[in-house]
């Protein structure tokens, strides 16, 4: 009896083991996700992108599920990102609403970095607001950082606002909200980072665009992408977003 109950925990705990190996080789693939936002309450869904996805085919992208794109622009004082130019031009020329966005480096002034993003972003030509992406993730090292990340912030945004004649969207994850944002920079528009849940931010402040998964696939994509949604209709997207600069 011992040895076939023994045999039977080592049977299950092996189909455990691989069901659970299964499911993680699924997710870290992009084959299953946390989210899935439906299409009813989310109309407008997208993608962000950078060199990462290496050559994308964008004549190939289901319309449906990319209605704009965030193409990463800028990193830093003077890092271009080298598919940006790609990107753009693409994005353009197939009617796929664009916006680009500057990984904002906590170790470099921000009126610094703002003059690299406007110097490289036509002002004529962006569909959606300018983006600041502020994360922890892929960035410099606390003993670099500048003493006032807020302030550092905010001369970013006195630079590009006025260059662009808009508000800059805030692309952010929980971590980094929770830490510095709240009740912070109130007028601009929010975009956040959750692949487990729905957002939910902690000051009860709203969010525009939700990125809901950094592993998604699509046709035309060779490498994993992220998805995002605008909260809203196509109406309130159409309004709120398509409005450039005089």
């Amino acid at each position: 009896m011992k040895v076939k109950a023994a045999l039977y925990f080592v049977i299950v705990l092996a189909m455990i083991v691989f069901i659970c190996g299964g499911v993680y080789v699924a997710f870290t693939n992009g084959y299953i996700r946390l989210n899935y936002p439906s299409s009813k309450d989310y109309p407008v869904q997208g993608i962000d992108v950078s060199h990462h996805q290496q050559k994308i085919d964008w004549a190939g992208l289901d319309r449906e599920k990319v209605q704009f794109a965030f193409i990463k622009a800028t990193e830093g004082g003077d890092h271009k990102d080298s598919m940006f130019r790609f990107n753009w031009r693409e994005a353009r020329d197939n009617k796929i609403l664009s916006g680009a966005y500057h990984f904002f480096t906590f170790c470099k002034g921000g009126k610094e970095q703002a003059r690299n993003y406007i110097h490289y972003v036509p002002r004529d030509s962006m569909d959606l607001p300018p983006v600041i992406d502020l994360e922890y993730g892929g960035n410099c090292s606390p003993a670099n950082r500048k003493e006032d990340l807020i302030a550092e912030i905010a001369g970013y945004f006195e630079i590009v606002e006025d260059h662009y004649q808009r508000k800059a969207l805030i692309y952010t994850t929980n971590e980094f909200y929770k830490n510095y944002l709240q009740n912070q920079f109130p007028d601009n528009p929010v975009w956040i980072r959750n692949i487990v849940s729905k957002p939910d931010l902690p000051d009860g402040r709203g969010w525009l665009f939700w990125q809901f998964s950094n592993r998604g696939r699509i046709d035309g994509i060779s490498t994993l992408v992220d998805l995002n949604v605008f909260n809203g209709s196509r109406e309130k997207f159409e309004r709120l977003l398509l409005k450039k600069p005089g």
